[in-house]
């Protein structure tokens, strides 16, 4: 197998290897520690050696190994010194439960909900997810959230003591909490995504690794959770909106607005995929927030042309949403959607409206919108200023050179005299 193929596969099996120990040993922190030297093991000998008929056993049985000579040189007391002696050797547990195939994926999901704990911060809960199920170096994720890999390194540490002082036992979620802690885990890979997919600041518009993270991990709750129609809805959203990220920028690197984007370069597999999940998603029941923005994302990837997008549709869509989520960035989308189906004039309204909510009144976004709507009215003056203040807020390069960009195009120049 190449290196690229042990690599690969290296991935996959991680959270499962990982998930593996925390269930029999405890011990999250000391668990990694042991995973990642065997994953180090591996890169250096099956390229060589050639890759076991088992590569998950034996990851688990180096693994294993490792935290049981970790453990017995931090426990100094009789009494855990005495705990570690009464622990089976790996070669006697790589039959089930440790390593059956039916445990993996239930593994790699309570090791999701683990990570996703409601003790810990959203920030927090993205940064473990990426390290113990991503398989993401604290190096990498320290860069996509543009912090230094000390802090990131502390950020993960607390993460993993808040659980561990928790005692939540590695097991699956109470039957009452399960909902909870499932919604938790999909607002973890959205957020994920939409880094990924528009970064808060620097210098791209796209950190492409973490979007592409955040599909590959929702697929993998959408698999052992295929009749949840929320997670179909994520993974739908998700393929949905990604399968514009190529054409959002130009050749330098610009930002290219969905009206003036050529839609050719939409990924058509991914708004197949997309669609077909939604469609049949939304017949289970009462559709839930990911539902109907995939929903929305489809009428958008369906479209021929930005003018000839079902606008009314998109604005009834996004009245249900707000029905269900207060969001401040849902109600700007609706007042877009609004003045694409009602005029301009409608949707400054309900941006005047939002102005007041403190949640969304410093975003650049709200101001951009506010510029392109003013710019529709002719009104070009309060449109330019609005543009430049939307450009002053916003910490993304590619968001910063776009909005100035409009702000020169409506500027009236010296005047003559």
């Amino acid at each position: 197998m190449s290196n690229d193929g042990v690599a690969d596969l290296l991935r996959v099996s991680t959270p499962q290897v990982l998930a593996a120990l925390v269930r029999r040993y405890g011990h999250f922190d000391s668990a990694e520690d042991a995973v990642q030297e065997a994953l180090l093991a591996a890169a250096t000998q099956w390229p060589t050696q050639g890759v076991p008929d088992n590569p998950r056993a034996w990851l688990i049985t180096v693994a294993s190994r490792r935290l049981t000579d970790l453990l017995r040189g931090e426990q100094a007391r009789k009494q855990r010194e005495e705990t570690v002696a009464r622990w089976a050797l790996p070669e006697d547990w790589l039959t089930p439960p440790a390593d059956r195939q039916p445990t993996d994926s239930d593994d790699t999901l309570i090791l999701l909900f683990l990570c996703c704990h409601p003790a810990l911060s959203p920030s927090s809960q993205v940064a473990l997810t990426l390290r113990a199920v991503g398989g993401l170096t604290t190096a990498e994720i320290a860069r996509a959230f543009l912090v230094s890999e000390p802090t990131m390194t502390k950020r993960i540490g607390r993460a993993k003591k808040t659980i561990k002082d928790s005692g939540v036992p590695f097991a699956p979620p109470a039957l009452g909490d399960r909902d909870a802690r499932l919604a938790a885990v999909l607002h973890v890979l959205y957020l994920i995504f939409t880094e990924g997919y528009a970064a808060t600041s620097g210098p791209s518009l796209h950190r492409v690794e973490l979007s592409t993270e955040a599909i590959r991990l929702t697929r993998l709750v959408h698999r052992l959770l295929p009749d949840d129609a929320e997670v179909a809805g994520l993974l739908a959203l998700l393929l949905l909106t990604d399968a514009r990220r190529e054409a959002r920028t130009g050749p330098g690197g610009e930002l290219v607005p969905m009206e003036d984007q050529d839609r050719t370069r939409w990924h058509a597999e991914f708004i197949a995929e997309g669609i077909a999940l939604i469609t049949a998603a939304l017949p289970r029941g009462v559709p839930g927030p990911y539902q109907l923005q995939a929903a929305i994302a489809a009428l958008h990837d369906e479209a021929p042309s930005y003018s000839a997008t079902d606008w009314p549709q998109i604005m009834l869509l996004y009245e249900r949403l707000l029905a269900l989520v207060d969001n401040p960035m849902i109600a700007l989308n609706h007042a877009v959607a609004v003045s694409m189906a009602r005029g301009p004039h409608a949707g400054l309204k309900l941006v005047d409206d939002l102005e007041a909510d403190g949640r969304i009144a410093d975003d650049h976004r709200l101001h951009a919108v506010r510029a392109h709507l003013l710019e529709s009215t002719g009104d070009t003056a309060a449109a330019r200023a609005a543009y430049l203040l939307a450009a002053q807020r916003a910490m993304s390069l590619p968001q910063q050179r776009y909005l100035n960009a409009r702000a020169a195009r409506l500027d009236p120049g010296p005047t003559s005299v």
